[in-house]
């Protein structure tokens, strides 16, 4: 696949990635990954908590997820050529200040509109970490440890949905849901230290035509022709929709149907993400001796025999925590397998777009699973079959993704 669109990258990087990457700046490019599944996971035990103190059904509380990561999908295509033409960092500090302002309006919003209105606006905070933290990985270690660094990044990463809704559950249970977006403030403020005192700016190829709308239009239009890019982004954007159909599902399903508390709740999502930790510790184990696509292809197979058995069970009407959380773990190790390396594969080609390569993936990655969130809180009955159909449905979609077009995309590349 070429490197980059025609007539604006050599065959080589311009400038050698940096050598050195310790501790405290690997740590920090963790939270910076951590902002999107932190600011959903964390508030997650608190929906039903939230529907009855702002007098709102599952339906409309649900917006409170699909508007955010809407809101995040958007601002993606936003920051990722911002990066490019003015750098990491300067993007980062600003993004950091809407990030918390929005979440404080979350804190005090005092109806459903304005939480939803204040989770617009917390995600278009939030988006930019995620987007450049990746940017980041590619500006440090270049396209050949970049998969590898990711997959290890994002077992990290892993912890924030693990461990969020867990202390999400005790902070609803013991002060009520308005103290997780006190909490996220206090993690913007602890960022927001880190990237003053540890960041350097990494974009050493910064492009004063990205941000131009004409080339802006021309670098996307330029990655939606590399039919690999399209298939890794369409693997992406399926496998995330699928862990997104659980976290838009599993409060109403495990909380309201089986009648959890919230703290138990989130003992059993962290069970589930496990599995995502598992997947991706996998992934950085085998990388030297096994190919991406070959990762992702196993990531695939994973994700179909934990999505189809969640059905299965589903359809049939075993609805128990083993029976919804077990298959969704098994999920989520396929998902751990598949998307450090489709991400990898979709934005190390492209060094003078890494920015806006992982900004058009992150669009798509958050859009599509809004519209899957969306529709499994239309479809919510209580029980567990929207979600877990959700989730078998989008895992046969990044098998059809790799094997009708990454696969044929690579074997015409190598002929």
């Amino acid at each position: 696949m070429p490197e980059d669109s025609p007539g604006t990258s050599p065959p080589e990087e311009i400038a050698p990635p940096l050598t050195s990457a310790g501790v405290p700046l690997l740590a920090l490019l963790v939270g910076l990954v951590a902002f999107g599944p932190l600011s959903t996971d964390l508030y997650l035990p608190a929906l039903p908590e939230i529907g009855r103190d702002l007098s709102a059904g599952p339906a409309k509380v649900q917006l409170t997820l699909s508007v955010f990561l809407a809101g995040f999908a958007i601002c993606m295509l936003i920051y990722g050529p911002l990066s490019d033409r003015f750098g990491r960092r300067p993007v980062l500090l600003g993004s950091l200040g809407v990030f918390l302002l929005a979440s404080a309006g979350c804190a005090l919003a005092q109806s459903i509109d304005q939480l939803v209105a204040a989770r617009f606006l917390q995600a278009l905070g939030a988006c930019a970490g995620p987007v450049l933290g990746r940017a980041i990985v590619r500006d440090i270690y270049g396209p050949t440890a970049a998969a590898r660094i990711l997959s290890y990044l994002a077992m990290a990463m892993a912890l924030a949905p693990a461990i969020g809704p867990i202390l999400g559950g005790y902070l609803t249970v013991a002060f009520g849901w308005r103290a997780n977006f006190v909490l996220l403030v206090g993690f913007g403020l602890l960022c927001l230290f880190g990237i003053l005192r540890i960041l350097p700016e990494t974009n050493l190829l910064k492009d004063p035509m990205a941000t131009r709308p004409g080339q802006l239009l021309a670098n996307y239009v330029a990655l939606t022709r590399h039919r690999r890019f399209l298939g890794y982004l369409l693997v992406c954007s399926m496998s995330y929709s699928g862990i997104f159909a659980f976290i838009s599902g599993s409060p109403q399903v495990l909380i309201t149907g089986l009648g959890l508390t919230p703290d138990q709740f989130g003992y059993c999502f962290a069970a589930v993400v496990i599995g995502f930790i598992i997947g991706s510790f996998l992934s950085g184990r085998l990388h030297a001796k096994v190919s991406a696509d070959r990762l992702i292809g196993l990531g695939c197979a994973v994700a179909i025999l934990g999505g189809g058995a969640g059905a299965a069970l589903a359809l049939a009407g075993v609805a128990t925590v083993t029976s919804i959380v077990a298959p969704a773990a098994v999920y989520l190790i396929g998902g751990g397998l598949m998307m450090p390396n489709a991400m990898a594969g979709a934005i190390c080609p492209f060094p003078r777009m890494a920015g806006a390569a992982s900004a058009l993936v992150g669009f798509a990655q958050m859009g599509i699973a809004a519209l899957v969130g969306i529709a499994v809180g239309q479809l919510q009955d209580g029980t567990p079959v929207a979600m877990a159909s959700a989730i078998a449905l989008v895992a046969l979609c990044a098998g059809l993704a790799l094997v009708v077009i990454v696969l044929p995309a690579a074997r015409a590349d190598n002929d």
